[in-house]
């Protein structure tokens, strides 16, 4: 039997794993904590928890969580429980983490420097439940174990050898649905950008042009991973091209904007016009469409953007 050709998709990419803990700093609630209470039988209800540490010391931890994944999120797309990222963008990428992994580090260091304390501020600044907190402190080395920052970048490759079609099946499953999970997170980060800051809006700022120099950006860097991601990152170039260099936007240039931000959220509408660019249609044709009437009433729904349709199977059109 003849073996397929490996997707081309994977060649062009890495995959990126990210580990980040961080201690819950709570402990479990036990019968003892309330001695003076009646409590109903376990067979009916549990017990919940209770915090040995203010949370607020533990902020900065969750802080920096977001800040990776907003990372991976603008470079990459989700994939295997991680994401795929170019390969060509790897170590822009590696070395972002790397900053953000030191100042964890540092984080981490200051906060178990003062973890005793902290833990003593917090049974101070709840009187009457001393008791309760103090029995269930834990200890610091208990504590670091479990605030760590880490993460793994590998390359995917299709299995080989005797049992390679019963291995590729799951892996060429989740390569062929990339196409789908890109333009999905299109169409969220448009909703977001469209309610955040077009929505009701007569002018805006050129700040407000960031996420679709954003989604620009990420859909030219994954245009590898499907045809049609490459037109519908041409369409929005040519969009911020129209736009006045200077100046608040407004009028024509507003309308098209809140058009094109329709459109990047409808993925069933932004897959059918990337295949007729495709075919020959100017980006320029499918712009002007986006300032008719009848395009701006779409945005008429409480949202102020008509909600994603995801059901759209992305086809190979050939590229793996």
């Amino acid at each position: 039997m003849k073996l397929k050709t490996e997707p081309q998709v994977l060649k062009c990419m890495l995959a990126v794993n990210l580990n980040v803990n961080i201690w819950s700093a709570k402990r479990k609630l036990n019968p003892d904590d309330f001695v003076h209470s009646e409590l109903p039988p376990e067979s009916l209800a549990s017990l919940g928890s209770k915090r040995i540490c203010d949370p607020k010391t533990l902020r900065v931890f969750t802080t920096l969580k977001a800040r990776a994944v907003n990372v991976l999120d603008k470079s990459g797309v989700r994939f295997l429980g991680g994401w795929a990222i170019p390969e060509a963008k790897a170590a822009e990428i590696v070395n972002s983490l790397d900053l953000i992994a030191e100042e964890f580090k540092h984080s981490k260091d200051k906060f178990m420097k003062n973890y005793d304390q902290a833990v003593q501020n917090w049974i101070s600044d709840n009187p009457g439940w001393e008791k309760i907190i103090a029995t269930s402190v834990v200890s610091a080395d208990y504590v670091a174990e479990r605030i760590a920052f880490n993460w793994q970048v590998f390359k995917v490759v299709n299995p080989t050898g005797r049992k390679k079609n019963l291995l590729e099946v799951g892996l060429q499953s989740e390569v062929n649905s990339l196409g789908n999970t890109l333009f999905g997170e299109v169409a969220k980060d448009a909703r977001e950008a469209f309610n955040r800051s077009f929505m009701s809006k007569s002018m805006i700022t050129r700040k407000a042009l960031s996420p679709l120099k954003n989604i620009q950006q990420k859909l030219y860097d994954l245009s590898f991973i499907e045809p049609r991601v490459a037109p519908v990152a041409s369409l929005i170039q040519s969009a911020l091209d129209k736009i006045p260099s200077k100046g608040a936007i407004s009028g024509t240039s507003l309308l098209m904007l809140n058009g094109l931000l329709i459109l990047l959220n409808d993925t069933t509408a932004l897959t059918k016009y990337a295949q007729e660019i495709i075919e020959g249609r100017s980006n320029d044709s499918v712009l002007d469409g986006l300032t008719k009437p009848n395009k701006a009433k779409k945005s008429s729904k409480a949202s102020g953007i008509n909600p994603p349709q995801n059901n759209n199977r992305l086809e190979s059109l050939g590229l793996w």
